[in-house]
């Protein structure tokens, strides 16, 4: 890994905390993909832990449609940030960015990368939840 990483802190929004600016693009593809499934698809995702179970799925039937992966490769994205964002808001974890790649690094140091297990997940090998899961020490 590249040791020039971004972690400069910007605000969100009027009276949020501080977040790093290595999370500007992951937090508006989560935002994009729980739009674009509210509005498409009536899913509503809610950044708990549980939905993630539900993002598994949607990206196993998506795989079994047999979509190529050029068609699907921002909506991963999309998918895999909304996933690092449930991390960060389970764990307090934070974005950081180098080479224009983004991984949740938790407070223990370890970093995860929830685009790349998006990815994994549509080749049929990855789990969101289980990255989730394994991020945030939770059982099940």
């Amino acid at each position: 890994m590249t040791t020039h990483a971004t972690h400069a802190t910007t605000r969100q929004g009027p009276g949020s905390a501080p977040r790093p600016s290595a999370a500007t693009k992951p937090v508006r593809w989560a935002a994009d993909a729980v739009s674009a499934l509210r509005e498409g698809a009536r899913v509503r995702l809610d950044y708990s832990a549980q939905s993630l179970w539900r993002v598994d799925r949607l990206i196993e039937e998506i795989r079994r449609e047999g979509a190529p992966y050029a068609a699907v490769e921002t909506v991963l994205r999309g998918f895999g940030a909304y996933a690092g964002e449930v991390v960060v808001g389970q764990t307090g974890a934070e974005w950081w960015a180098t080479g224009g790649e983004h991984w949740v690094r938790t407070p223990d140091g370890r970093l995860w990368d929830p685009v790349d297990e998006a990815r994994r997940c549509f080749a049929g090998d990855g789990s969101l939840r289980l990255l989730c899961r394994d991020a945030t020490g939770a059982a099940g």
